[in-house]
């Protein structure tokens, strides 16, 4: 080789390696969720990004929502373990929504209607009880386990600890280590990533944008849940101040997977099957401890943000919740370019129909697959 022709090679390296050294470097992300366990749709998707090789999961901060947040906390660091990701920090957030309470969620549902899944405040049969005058009173739904109740896990208690920190603090401190690099995955009520906002009013534009599971458009389904109420969804309406803030809020992009898109990717028993043929951590967890056969709701969200092609028809909208506290009280608002408000949303990719094979193969591949170390970021 001529000594030009070496030099030339030579420049050829230091030009490239940056965009290689670039590429090489891991997707960062926050999870928030609500861990209700074990199995179940917010646990895997949790692992879909934890078994991602090239994905760093900086911790994971946790929220009421499906479940009380200090039981969700117990599975989520049982997952962590059973999987070998004892590593990942786990930070309790919000044990109550901003605004709504349960008690009020009982009369408006009185007055208003009932709704398909009340999450953390569901209801247990109702009992007959006799007044101390002897009169029979009309039956009072008894609440589930309260937030400080903690029944035991059927997976085995966790051994580490959650962090000391709080998850709005958490959020705030990893978006600040790296400005403009951290994607935060919310697939659960908002009332974590709305105290973030409200703390540090820059928390959002120094993310690289929001991925959220939630909002309902208009599902096609006879589902009762969905079919009479298209604008419910539950992580909207359990904190819909939350939701507020959180749409409003000026992050570089907003992705959302959609009551509309959720309907159509179903956890099968075929899937299931697949998946228990692997002896790996992750299929483990999953054979012994998915009961549900249900929506993929928060693993479609996550696959689509690893792999966005797996989403064939997404619409650009305007997107609010509605906080009248009337009827409509955490519906879903969304509005065109023409007709939305002039002050206060922000635009959102809505997503709304999947490739269901595609977004199958990615999924059951990931959970099949040998759960990767952690890597290398300098600041947790």
């Amino acid at each position: 080789m001529s000594r030009m022709m070496h030099r030339l090679l030579l420049l050829a390296l230091v030009t490239v390696s940056p965009a290689l050294a670039a590429t090489a470097a891991p997707r960062l992300v926050v999870i928030d969720q609500d861990g209700s366990g074990p199995g179940g749709s917010n646990q895997m998707s949790m692992m879909a990004l934890l078994q991602s090789p090239d994905v760093e999961v900086l911790g994971i901060t946790i929220v009421t929502g499906n479940a009380w947040r200090d039981d969700e906390v117990r599975h989520t660091q049982r997952m962590l373990e059973l999987i070998g990701r004892a590593d990942v920090p786990v930070a309790p957030g919000a044990v109550f929504p901003l605004v709504r309470t349960q008690e009020e969620t009982r009369l408006q549902t009185a007055v208003n209607g009932q709704v398909g899944w009340l999450g953390a405040w569901g209801q247990k049969p109702a009992s007959v009880k006799t007044s101390p005058a002897g009169l029979v009173e009309p039956p009072r739904p008894a609440v589930m386990p309260g937030p400080w109740e903690t029944p035991a896990l059927k997976e085995g208690e966790p051994q580490t600890r959650p962090l000391a920190e709080d998850a709005a603090h958490f959020l705030i401190r990893q978006v600040r280590a790296h400005p403009h690099q951290v994607t935060i995955y919310a697939a659960g009520p908002l009332t974590n990533i709305a105290l973030a906002i409200s703390i540090d009013p820059r928390f959002a534009e120094l993310a690289q944008g929001i991925v959220l599971m939630g909002g309902s458009l208009n599902p096609h389904t006879d589902d009762p849940e969905f079919a009479t109420s298209p604008r419910h969804e539950f992580n909207f309406w359990f904190d819909p101040e939350a939701a507020h803030i959180t749409l409003r809020a000026p992050w570089p992009r907003i992705d959302v997977t959609t009551v509309d898109i959720s309907i159509k990717a179903m956890f099968t028993e075929q899937m299931l099957a697949e998946i228990a043929r692997s002896q790996h951590a992750a299929a483990r967890y999953i054979a012994n401890f998915s009961a549900e056969r249900y929506y993929l709701w928060d693993e479609l969200a996550a696959c689509a943000w690893l792999d966005p092609s797996i989403i064939t028809r997404e619409m650009t909208l305007y997107m609010d919740v509605d906080v009248s506290h009337g009827p409509s009280y955490g519906n879903t608002l969304t509005w065109g370019e023409e007709l939305r408000p002039l002050i206060g949303v922000q635009r959102v990719h809505a997503q709304l129909d999947v490739d269901l094979a595609k977004f199958q193969k990615q999924f059951i591949g990931l959970m099949t697959g040998p759960t990767p170390r952690a890597l290398p970021v300098a600041t947790r």
